[in-house]
């Protein structure tokens, strides 16, 4: 499986997600972008220190959402609905393989530019959001 998660700068939480789910399933391929990233940025230092006490490696860089990711992508997870409708609105041959993660509960807080806490909140959301799509991926 080929996994892409996508949020606004790919510093916060698409690489948090990122890392979550590469933990959980070592045997995919999960990569994550940015709608609006500016390529080659770190994550964030609240992303970096929260995934280190969670004990989950992870060395990141940000991208840009394209084409040929989305094209690589067997699935798409977004973190806001916004995310969602904005790659249909552009890349629109792509529709049927994006989905927003947490569906009809709404969007994925962003910590950006918060303190640790709010990070620590961010990714228990992340890791209970993605267990319940594996579970659901499992079911299919």
């Amino acid at each position: 499986m080929n996994i892409l998660f996508v949020c606004t700068g790919n510093t916060c939480r698409s690489p948090m997600a990122e890392a979550i789910l590469r933990q959980k399933k070592p045997e995919w391929q999960v990569k994550s972008a940015g709608l609006y990233a500016h390529p080659g940025e770190p994550a964030s230092k609240g992303t970096t220190t929260v995934l280190a006490e969670k004990g989950i490696p992870h060395h990141h860089t940000s991208s840009q959402v394209t084409e040929e990711l989305l094209d690589w992508a067997d699935s798409v997870l977004t973190m806001t609905s916004s995310h969602k409708q904005l790659i249909d609105i552009h890349f629109p041959h792509f529709r049927d393989k994006v989905t927003l993660l947490k569906e009809i509960d709404g969007d994925v807080a962003d910590p950006f530019g918060g303190p640790d806490s709010a990070y620590r909140k961010t990714f228990e959301e992340l890791d209970h959001y993605i267990s319940r799509w594996l579970e659901k991926e499992a079911r299919k």
